[in-house]
């Protein structure tokens, strides 16, 4: 169990951090390919500052602009390209090196998967590669907004735990004019503009747009309570981090982000947020305010809105972890994450809008699931609930496994329809399920073969 568990803490770390990009990278999408089309001597020094030594020799470097992507491997012998399960490009050598590269198109918006035929046997590659649509990318002519530096919180309701956090203005913010507000979760991940999580292009590209009102955000790190040992808050994480095997931070991050409670919703309610109102004028009805995270800051932020409805009433959920992580682990909360489709069917209706995301290969038979249950049948049940509960949802189902490339390549998407009709002049409305959701059957499982489905 403590190497099932092991493994699946890195998958974990490994797919948030391979969503979130290289932010050491010195060398732009664009740049990169000018200097793969050129083959010049230049492009050997791209790929090394572009790409990371395990990237190259796992054959997992890759990155792209729109349509094209160049590709890039550490090889003896030419290995074969495959995207989308057909034959790519063929690899070009550069001269006195091991390193192979193809430029590719990917035409279709989407998540799509790559793998190399090395040796004569499949390798690396990914099922998690995102490809973009324009709105990824800072339009001509649309002002960018303005990125704090990172503001540390000590909390008090967290016994001293250290969060930073973020806050970014969009251009068109009039201190004189109410603007409305996001919180997102493991906000440290969403702020660079050039990741594989373009959060700030596609807020600037709809505003200008004025497909969505001004909203100031602010993105928030799960935090650190190393520092304040003998407190009940570090006890409560040591014990959780020493049973599970887990490092402190991470047991803490899901102490903050799992427990189905409104300690989380509390804090942000009382500590951070009054910070951010007293800097800039933020509207206070939950009208006017959202929250998204994915995995665990995914079932954070619904039960934020769950918890606190007269604070957020919009909510973005990527695979999210419906599951029993947190359960029974503090001896005054019986309830877990698992508990919250039935909680959605039986308890009074909540006045929530959700995008709920997920796809086919998330956590898939990760060792986590021996333990917690299936986040893939924890996310369809979430979804089937807010059916048959009569709420305003949509439900996004793919191929991908447990990383955020769905949810940002559909952020545009998500961003508009969570916030679709919102007229500043009003301070509330009451969320109804679309007509055409309401015609629709339940969502429902199709079994494979599992000896032959790979």
């Amino acid at each position: 169990m403590r190497t099932a568990r092991r493994l699946w803490l890195c998958t974990l770390s490994v797919a948030i951090l391979a969503t979130a990009g290289l932010a050491q990278e010195k060398i732009s999408a664009v740049e990169l390919l000018r200097l793969a089309n050129s083959g010049g001597p230049d492009l050997r020094r791209a790929l090394a500052q572009t790409f990371k030594a395990n990237e190259l020799v796992d054959g997992t470097a890759v990155r792209g602009h729109l349509s094209s992507f160049v590709f890039a491997i550490e090889a003896e012998f030419r290995p074969t390209l495959t995207i989308d399960a057909a034959t790519g490009p063929e690899l070009r050598r550069l001269p006195d090196t091991k390193l192979w590269y193809a430029i590719a198109e990917i035409p279709k918006p989407g998540v799509h998967s790559f793998f190399y035929i090395k040796d004569g046997k499949h390798f690396g590659g990914s099922n998690d590669l995102p490809r973009f649509g324009p709105l990824a990318y800072l339009q001509a002519g649309v002002p960018s907004g303005t990125l704090s530096p990172p503001i540390v919180h000590t909390s008090k309701i967290y016994d001293g735990l250290q969060t930073t956090y973020w806050t970014y203005v969009p251009a068109q913010y009039d201190p004189k004019v109410p603007a409305a507000l996001m919180v997102i979760q493991d906000g440290q991940y969403y702020i660079d503009r050039e990741s594989n999580l373009p959060f700030l292009n596609v807020l600037d590209n709809l505003t200008a747009a004025k497909k969505i009102p001004v909203i100031i955000c602010i993105f928030i790190s799960p935090g650190k309570i190393g520092n304040a040992p003998g407190t009940p808050t570090y006890t409560a994480a040591k014990a959780y981090a020493d049973k599970w095997h887990r490092q402190i931070e991470d047991a803490m991050r899901s102490i903050l982000y799992d427990t189905v409670s409104d300690r989380y919703p509390r804090f942000l309610r009382d500590e951070p947020l009054p910070e951010v109102e007293a800097k800039y004028n933020i509207r206070k009805d939950a009208y006017s305010r959202g929250i998204m995270g994915l995995s665990s800051g995914a079932i954070c932020s619904f039960n934020a809105a769950w918890q606190i409805n007269d604070q957020f009433s919009r909510v973005i959920s990527w695979i999210g972890s419906y599951v029993s992580l947190q359960w029974k682990e503090n001896p005054e909360i019986s309830e877990g994450g698992q508990d919250y489709p039935d909680k959605v069917l039986r308890e009074p209706k909540r006045n929530i809008r959700v995008w709920l995301q997920d796809g086919s290969r998330d956590m898939e038979f990760g060792p986590a699931q021996q333990k917690y249950g299936s986040w893939i049948a924890a996310n369809l049940r979430m979804a089937n609930a807010l059916k048959f509960a009569g709420y305003d949802f949509h439900y996004s189902f793919g191929e991908g496994s447990h990383s955020g490339a769905q949810g940002a390549v559909e952020l545009p998407e998500e961003l508009e329809w969570l916030w679709r009709g919102y007229e500043p002049a009003k301070k509330e409305q009451v969320y109804e399920q679309d007509a055409d959701e309401r015609a629709k059957p339940p969502f429902r499982f199709t079994l494979v073969d599992r000896d032959t489905d790979k």
